[in-house]
């Protein structure tokens, strides 16, 4: 039974992405930078890197560190190769994600590969002070290891972390709560899904055309779409499709210093950070 409408999340922005270069010139559209949106929090920054022409990714993202925040990366198409201080190396590929903790601190590079062209989404999440200094940790999950749930003919939901219709992701041990969801429904299909009322909500379309909360906000790819308050969300898809990525969590609530890879809560602990990564000491362990 469909819940009433008061408890329905209502759009409170539709944006598009926009194009910027980063790593060592890969060409992408940043869906958000939570300079421009602080209330999204617990999350910093979502990127969509997508091309047919490799020269607008083969650069890659060589060797940089990162510290006090989570890296989350998802591959739709092409692959990913990943190596990093802890002596790490894998490559993931088509429906695989790695979720990295960088925790006190870590170096890694991330170099995207695909003759045939590319796509992949990148997260950072903030992690909160008592847990911005914990040992890194870095997990690599498999396409087979991600459910997926169809709860109809014309919906499909791949959980990669939190729990859809009973069915928990692969993701877990989080430090922050976070639901993160790859929702393809077919033409002409609905798609409602709780959410708790306290988490910061947003949807990102990559493909096809939906309409989000009461139909009035019409969004196609490289949208971004932010949620207000409420308990559940109600996505329709158009004549073409749509597939967006639905992603909620719960709010850190503290004040964060930032400078390139570094997210703290100060800027006394982004110089230290800083003066570590110039005297060798970054790697901690």
């Amino acid at each position: 039974m469909r819940e009433i409408t008061e408890n329905l999340r209502a759009v409170r922005m539709v944006r598009r992405a926009t194009p910027t270069v980063e790593g060592a010139g890969v060409k992408l559209v940043r869906a958000f930078h939570a300079n421009e949106l602080p209330d999204l929090d617990p999350f910093l920054m979502l990127d969509d890197f997508h091309s047919d022409d490799p020269s607008d990714y083969q650069a890659g993202f060589p060797s940089h560190p990162h510290r006090g925040m989570e890296t989350v990366t998802y591959m739709i198409k092409g692959s990913a190769d990943h190596q990093d201080s802890m002596g790490n190396r894998g490559t993931i590929g088509p429906g695989e994600v790695q979720w990295m903790t960088a925790g006190s601190g870590i170096i890694h590079g991330e170099m995207p590969r695909g003759d045939d062209g590319m796509q992949g989404f990148q997260l950072w999440i903030n992690l909160p002070r008592a847990s911005k200094m914990m040992p890194p940790r870095y997990r690599d999950i498999r396409r087979d290891m991600i459910p997926a749930v169809r709860p109809s003919d014309q919906v499909e939901v791949r959980v990669i972390a939190g729990t859809f219709e009973g069915v928990e992701g692969p993701v877990k041990e989080l430090v922050v709560p976070v639901e993160y969801l790859d929702v393809r429904i077919e033409p002409g299909g609905e798609f409602e899904h709780s959410i708790p009322r306290n988490r910061s909500t947003f949807a990102y379309v990559f493909d096809g055309l939906g309409t989000f909360g009461e139909g009035t906000a019409a969004a196609g790819p490289e949208s971004l779409v932010v949620f207000g308050d409420g308990e559940r969300v109600r996505i329709r898809a158009s004549e073409r499709g749509v597939r967006f990525l639905l992603v909620s969590g719960e709010p850190v609530r503290e004040p964060i210093a930032w400078r390139g890879p570094v997210v703290m809560n100060t800027e006394a602990e982004l110089r230290q950070a800083f003066e570590e990564l110039r005297a060798g000491t970054f790697v901690k362990g």
